[in-house]
């Protein structure tokens, strides 16, 4: 909670300072106060008829129901949820702020040249978008990754939701939620270290023949924004949304991806946490979204928010090995959902 606070007061200060007001983000679901309400209620619903259906089956949902609030969902218990959730959209809306006012204090030194060369330096002479596309093609593969990019969007507040209200150790979804807090405040705070706007804006000619995609849509929208901000910061209701260094799109995916593996969850989630961090790590750069050290950077950034929230919330290696023993989330396993519904799956 003390995080989110930092990063909120830092937000009031950097916009109040230049006369511009906060925003709230829009996004999936609409404004992030309307979103995250939403997806808590939502997920909360599902548990508590995830909890029923094991206490009562299928046929006595209604007194499953009763009994499950009565018994597992207490006061402490929805505090709990609600300080998640609130520490969560505090710190995504001081994030998206303090990047909206980015381009006012950090513009006039912009590291793209050199983050350019350093691409060029990994791929041997070569600039990583020509040997890609190339490579992988800008068919299929365009449409394939630009529906993991834009995936990343609603699965990130769906995963908070889910680990909230489906977490049996509550430490454990306060690791998750902590975890994905001080992402947001690592990756704004390397924004000003390293201010640049990405290979897609500083080099577009790169990427002249890739098709139409949701990416290429979004960004367009980005490089409208900026402008329209970058005209008149004062008034304009645009949101700035520009920065390179470091990815968050690597750091949260590769966060969530190695938490997943700490907590010893279900092989086939755990797999496709992995390969789902890949492709995304592989569109960043094939999109012309970061450049190598960005998404290097956002691994850096992931594995220290992953680090330092165990340290914060209790998740030591003693705490782990218990988790590991058992189930973390709060759903039925395959034997019992048979016994469930009589044998019919």
């Amino acid at each position: 909670m003390s995080v989110s606070l930092l990063v909120g007061i830092a937000s009031v200060i950097g916009s109040q300072v230049l006369g511009i007001p906060l925003k709230d983000p829009e996004g999936f679901l609409g404004p992030a106060y309307v979103r995250l309400p939403l997806l808590g209620l939502m997920l909360s619903g599902v548990g508590v008829l995830i909890a029923a259906t094991r206490r009562r089956g299928w046929r006595s949902i209604p007194l499953g129901v009763t009994e499950v609030i009565k018994h597992e969902w207490s006061l402490r218990r929805a505090l709990y949820i609600m300080t998640g959730l609130v520490t969560f959209y505090v710190s995504y809306v001081g994030y998206r702020n303090l990047k909206n006012v980015l381009p006012l204090y950090r513009d006039g030194t912009l590291y793209d040249r050199g983050l350019l060369q350093t691409d060029r330096w990994f791929f041997l002479g070569h600039d990583p978008a020509t040997v890609l596309h190339a490579v992988l093609g800008t068919d299929v593969t365009a449409m394939l990754l630009s529906f993991v990019y834009l995936s990343y969007m609603p699965l990130v507040p769906i995963s908070l939701g889910v680990f909230l209200v489906l977490s049996r150790d509550v430490r454990v979804g306060a690791w998750y939620a902590t975890t994905l807090s001080l992402n947001w405040v690592f990756g704004v705070v390397s924004y000003y270290i390293i201010p640049a706007v990405g290979p897609i804006y500083s080099r577009p000619d790169l990427y002249t023949d890739l098709p139409v995609t949701g990416v290429s849509s979004l960004q367009q929208a980005l490089l409208d924004n900026r402008l329209e901000f970058l005209t008149s910061p004062l008034t304009s209701d645009a949101i700035h949304g520009v920065a390179a260094f470091a990815s968050l799109h690597v750091s949260v995916t590769f966060a969530a991806a190695l938490f997943l593996h700490k907590t010893a969850q279900n092989a086939m989630v755990r797999t496709a946490a992995w390969v789902f961090f890949a492709l995304t790590f592989l569109a960043t750069l094939y999109f012309g979204w970061h450049y190598v050290l960005d998404n290097v950077g956002g691994m850096l950034i992931g594995w220290g928010s992953l680090a330092i929230s165990a340290w914060a919330t209790g998740c030591t290696k003693e705490h782990l090995k218990k988790v590991r023993e058992e189930s973390v989330l709060d759903l039925p396993q395959e034997k019992e959902l048979a016994s469930m519904t009589g044998g019919a799956i």
